[in-house]
């Protein structure tokens, strides 16, 4: 649907990051007025966030000099008018170079604002019969206690319109106290499960501050640790969690983990990012697919999914399950290499042993460092791209396994020659011959990288990745 200009209302930044006031689109006659309040798709469309209210509030004023606040509840509000003029005064009570800034602005029917969580929101009645009115993103719920600031702090030195003296003001904001850091308003928290992997200690060491958890600190899966978790203290949470042995979950008892950590985990997950309000990112991979699309330009993130193996099958269950949450990003890599035990590290020690192994030549993909998945994230998360499914992967041409493991000989001083191929066939005959259990693999993983490319990040290409890692 295409939204016509004319009907659309405007936005205007504030002093206060993340504090924009909204012109609605007020059609007046004989009769009154007629506003559109709150429309999502046109408050999107003018660059407001979907903060995903749940409740409406009115606040009825009789009396000119009604004076509310400065109150700071631990959620996003959207506030406007439905009868009568206010003078609305705002706080930053955020920890951050903008603590202590103030905004004010008169405000009629034709006007909104919205106050980021951790802004003090405060008003001050200017006609009679005044009806305020906000949309919040959080239950309200007896007994919440949240910061207060007195109206008549000199640090702010708010220029109320109505004298403080002359002012319907309620005790209780009567007593409130003077502003103070020690007791700013900390940011919400960015949390890291999988905190013990390769990734997940990649992504601790981008995110300073951050909280982790490996599955023993915090099963998804078990009720009572998820109940029991401070869930409304995050706005980020990466989940790099997940069952990966892929053979493995061929067999009964892996097959049960491989659902209740790639799928169970993840679509808990996703209940709970609707419910709290946080930005799900989920690591998925290749292996959705059944490895048949065209080498040019290989898989894209909207080609149906079509996964082999238990394994795969767990996983694509797992990104539909994240794609309901409101706020998502799905980033599916491909041959993950970081810290710990993974290829390029048993090929590079099998060149130093004198090994010449023989490895598969007919899986075809691009390898995923680590560092380069990290940064990915970060980008996404900083530049506010898109909610969705991206492909994530380092760049350049799509190798098989035997090509790169010839790249890692060659850099540890052996020939290319070394290292002979073999089909993913005769490998798995083998592995199946010795009574171990073999998943179908897809033999192109290669990912298209365009729509990651469309929003402003250029991957770095696999072997000047692979120099540096090696180095």
């Amino acid at each position: 649907m295409t939204l016509s200009p004319q009907s659309l209302p405007s936005l205007e930044t504030s002093p206060i990051p993340g504090l924009v006031v909204v012109r609605l689109d007020r059609r007046d006659d004989s009769r009154g007025f007629f506003k559109e309040n709150w429309q999502r798709e046109k408050m999107l469309a003018i660059g407001l966030p979907d903060f995903g209210p749940v409740q409406n509030n009115v606040s009825f004023n009789a009396d000119r000099g009604v004076t509310r606040g400065i109150h700071t509840e631990p959620w996003d509000k959207f506030v406007s008018l439905a009868t009568g003029r206010i003078f609305g005064a705002w706080v930053d009570m955020r920890e951050g170079d903008s603590f202590g800034a103030t905004f004010t602005l008169e405000m009629d029917t034709s006007v909104a604002v919205f106050v980021p969580r951790g802004v003090g929101n405060s008003y001050q009645v200017l006609e009679d019969a005044t009806a305020y009115t906000y949309l919040v993103n959080a239950h309200w719920r007896p007994g919440i206690a949240y910061p207060a600031l007195a109206l008549d702090d000199s640090t702010v030195a708010i220029d109320w319109p109505i004298p403080l003296g002359e002012a319907i003001i309620s005790e209780k904001d009567q007593n409130n106290p003077g502003l103070d850091p020690s007791t700013a308003i900390p940011a919400k928290k960015t949390l890291v499960l999988g905190g013990g992997g390769q990734l997940g200690l990649a992504l601790a060491d981008a995110f300073p501050g951050c909280d982790t958890a490996t599955r023993a600190e915090l099963d998804v899966t078990d009720a009572d640790a998820v109940a029991a978790w401070p869930w409304h203290e995050y706005a980020v949470v990466l989940n790099a969690a997940a069952y990966t042995a892929v053979d493995a979950a061929e067999t009964p008892e892996g097959r049960v983990a491989a659902w209740a950590a790639n799928t169970t985990g993840p679509a808990t997950l996703a209940g709970l990012a609707r419910e709290h309000g946080f930005t799900l990112v989920h690591y998925s991979s290749d292996y959705v697919f059944d490895g048949t699309a065209p080498l040019d330009p290989g898989h894209t993130e909207d080609e149906p999914l079509s996964p082999l193996g238990v394994y795969a099958q767990t996983k694509a269950a797992g990104d539909v399950a994240v794609s309901l949450a409101p706020r998502h990003y799905v980033l599916r890599t491909s041959w993950v290499i970081g810290e710990g035990k993974n290829f390029v590290r048993t090929m590079q020690s099998l060149a130093e042993k004198g090994v010449s192994p023989s490895v598969v030549d007919d899986q075809v993909g691009r390898l995923t460092f680590t560092d380069e998945l990290v940064r990915a994230t970060r980008h996404l998360l900083d530049s506010d791209a898109t909610f969705g499914t991206y492909h994530v992967s380092n760049g350049g041409p799509a190798m098989s396994w035997r090509e790169i493991a010839q790249a890692v000989f060659e850099r540890s001083g052996r020939s290319a020659a070394d290292v002979s191929g073999t089909s993913t066939e005769s490998y798995a005959e083998g592995v199946l011959a010795q009574g171990n259990p073999f998943a179908p693999r897809p033999l192109n993983s290669a990912m298209s990288l365009e729509k990651l490319r469309a929003t402003g990040f250029e991957p770095e290409d696999a072997m000047s990745a692979l120099d540096r890692y090696l180095a």
